[in-house]
């Protein structure tokens, strides 16, 4: 069984060493060796996974929310599961331009990945959530998308033998409910953290491992491009809400915050393993890597007050386009393949459907 110590940590610690041994040589303030090694320490992982006081990690609720993540039975129409959006093998996504919910309806924005959520403060592209037990929630109340009230989700598995064992393993003393089941798949979902990709073996000393064109791409996203300015820190993002001019009547934050510049923003995704999570935006509308950053070249598609003052005509050349292609191609790992749980047996007559 794979747990927080072969999955997170053992990658967390590898990596701790592996940065602890590398020191960047310091040069003269005008040398370019010498601003590419400040921008490369803002990007250092870190060597542990945060979790609340009130939800701490042990492998019985990973398990748990494991279990759960992947088990239909908690929709309304036993048909949809976490994992039927979140996708281990697409990057924690669904590789589609708009979500996929109740009786195959699209729905208006595209699934967000979950990978490396542990370190975000607010959820979804409008930020609706403030934690990973509220985000875990949400889908399971909303009519479009599990459509079982948390509580109702929570009388379901309590039904089943099996799950009655693993909640008391996991929160001994406390009742099977709607908070309790939303506990256990956002401590599972914290899990959910990317592997060392080969940008990760660069900034910690081997320069062979991306190529020089990546290695003008991340100057570029550190300077012209301007990239940096939102996709910031070890997860590339600052988990802020942008209006990038996407175009699309969609209000995105505004419609949590109504301040004029939040109007039609979104939240920063991370860029970890983004080469495997296209298409791209909070709509689908760009398919490839290579769209994305003609989007940004141009300033947006569309000018409007609420415009981030970071969007704005690029003029790059077509091979400074590529470099910045090639690094973000750079921040994809070979993550370790997640191990499936065995969801429980009723193994006794469960009570007649709600």
């Amino acid at each position: 069984m794979l747990t927080i110590i072969t999955r997170v940590a053992g990658v967390l610690t590898v990596l701790g060493l592996l940065y602890g041994g590398s020191g960047a040589t310091r040069c003269s303030k005008s040398s370019p060796t010498y601003n590419r090694a400040e921008w490369k320490a803002k990007y250092s992982r870190p060597l542990s996974v945060p979790f609340p006081p009130e939800n701490q990690f042990t492998p019985e609720r990973e398990l748990l929310g494991r279990t759960l993540f992947f088990d239909p039975r908690l929709s309304s129409s036993k048909s949809i599961s976490c994992a039927t959006c979140h996708n281990p093998a697409l990057s924690w996504g669904d590789g589609l331009p708009k979500a996929i919910g109740q009786a195959r309806k699209a729905l208006s924005r595209r699934t967000p990945t979950i990978l490396n959520a542990a370190w975000a403060d607010l959820l979804f592209w409008d930020g609706r959530a403030g934690s990973l037990e509220e985000q875990a929630l949400a889908p399971l109340t909303s009519p479009e998308e599990m459509d079982r009230a948390p509580e109702m989700a929570a009388q379901r598995v309590a039904e089943i033998p099996g799950y009655r064992r693993m909640f008391a393993s996991a929160y001994p003393g406390q009742p099977i409910s709607g908070k309790t089941l939303g506990m256990a798949i956002a401590t599972f979902e914290r899990t959910i953290v990317s592997g060392a990709a080969p940008f990760d073996l660069w900034i910690a000393g081997r320069e062979d491992a991306i190529s020089e064109s990546a290695k003008r791409g991340f100057d570029l996203f550190n300077t012209n491009a301007g990239c940096r300015k939102c996709h910031d820190g070890w997860t590339f993002t600052d988990n802020g809400f942008h209006d990038i001019g996407t175009g699309g009547q969609d209000t995105g934050r505004w419609s949590r915050l109504p301040l004029e510049a939040m109007r039609h923003a979104f939240k920063t995704p991370t860029l970890r393993n983004v080469s495997a999570r296209g298409p791209y935006m909070h709509d689908g509308s760009e398919r490839t890597l290579r769209d994305v950053i003609e989007l940004y070249d141009r300033g947006g598609r569309v000018k409007r007050p609420s415009l981030a003052p970071e969007v704005h005509r690029l003029h790059l050349s077509a091979a400074a386009k590529t470099d910045l292609i090639e690094f973000l191609k750079t921040l994809t790992s070979d993550d370790r393949r997640l191990e499936l749980p065995a969801a429980p047996d009723p193994e006794v007559s469960v009570k007649q459907e709600r």
